[in-house]
């Protein structure tokens, strides 16, 4: 067997890892907090929001302070799919760095 053809054998290995990784991409869901739990904003893995929940009390805060608590929710929340996908990406690579490859997050 010709190195070339090992090659084209570990790329179709890849590829198809890579098509089973993208679908447990889909799948994930996390969840990011901020004010002590006040505000929590969901996200499934294709960076949508899914879901928003506020506390009665933060209801109570000043608009300002809310929407800086929905946004500091969301980024903590996108910090979180972040992170789950590189573990995905890193199952699915067997932990080789793909050049130039980074997800759209």
């Amino acid at each position: 067997m010709t190195d070339f053809t090992k090659i084209l054998e570990k790329a179709k290995e890849l590829e198809k890892k890579m098509r089973e990784s993208q679908e447990n991409l889909k799948k994930i869901e996390v969840n990011g907090v901020s004010g002590g739990d006040s505000i929590t904003i969901f996200l499934n893995g294709e960076g949508e929001m899914t879901k928003i929940l506020l506390s009665d009390r933060v209801l109570e805060e000043d608009k300002e302070i809310i929407q800086d608590l929905i946004i500091a929710a969301h980024n903590d929340a996108k910090n979180k799919l972040k992170s789950k996908t590189s573990e995905e990406i890193s199952k699915a690579t067997g932990g080789l760095g793909v050049p130039g490859f980074k997800w759209p997050l």
